[in-house]
């Protein structure tokens, strides 16, 4: 691997690892913690990720409770959640939030993909645009007699085949998340 490569290979994990995150936003038929768990509350003033402040659990297929460790944030969480707009129904049931997940239609199944294929634009797009700030680099670094034009050819291919790659894994993940939604 040459050191362009190298260089931006954290950026592209980076990105890869928020796509992932990305993914696992969008709901399915069932509940998942991982769709709530990075929601922002205001706790105490501060921003907070929902997994910091309570317990999430997945009592039935189609539900999570979600238990606050201080009561007194519970409406802040009933808040939080319904202003995420995930397309769910909030409650609070005593000190617990309820979050139950409607049926999907296919219509909603179909919106989920097309947002999953905005997901995946948006981070070819960020792949995209760390491949032509690399390339830019090998150029200059060609320019500048650092490397010569066979390495620069060279780098660029072996840049040009990592990136294809990485859009192949992109493509991959978001085929099973596809599935994964489109399952009834």
């Amino acid at each position: 691997m040459n050191q362009y490569l190298k260089n931006i290979q954290p950026e592209v994990d980076k990105t890869i690892e928020h796509f992932k995150q990305e993914l696992s936003s969008i709901r399915t038929g069932r509940a998942n913690p991982t769709m709530i768990e990075r929601v922002n509350v205001i706790a105490y003033g501060t921003p907070t990720p929902l997994m910091q402040l309570a317990s999430i659990a997945v009592p039935e297929a189609r539900s999570m409770r979600v238990e606050p460790w201080d009561k007194s944030l519970t409406k802040e969480i009933e808040k939080a959640l319904v202003s995420a707009d995930l397309g769910v129904s909030v409650s609070i049931d005593g000190s617990v939030v309820r979050v139950t997940m409607p049926l999907m239609t296919e219509e909603n199944r179909r919106d989920l993909i097309k947002i999953l294929k905005e997901k995946l634009e948006h981070t070819r797009i960020s792949i995209r645009s760390i491949r032509e700030k690399t390339k830019e680099d090998i150029v200059s670094a060609e320019k500048n007699k650092q490397i010569t034009e066979d390495d620069k050819f060279d780098f660029q291919k072996e840049l040009d085949k990592e990136v294809e790659n990485w859009n192949k894994k992109l493509n991959d993940m978001a085929e099973a998340k596809e599935k994964e939604v489109m399952t009834v």
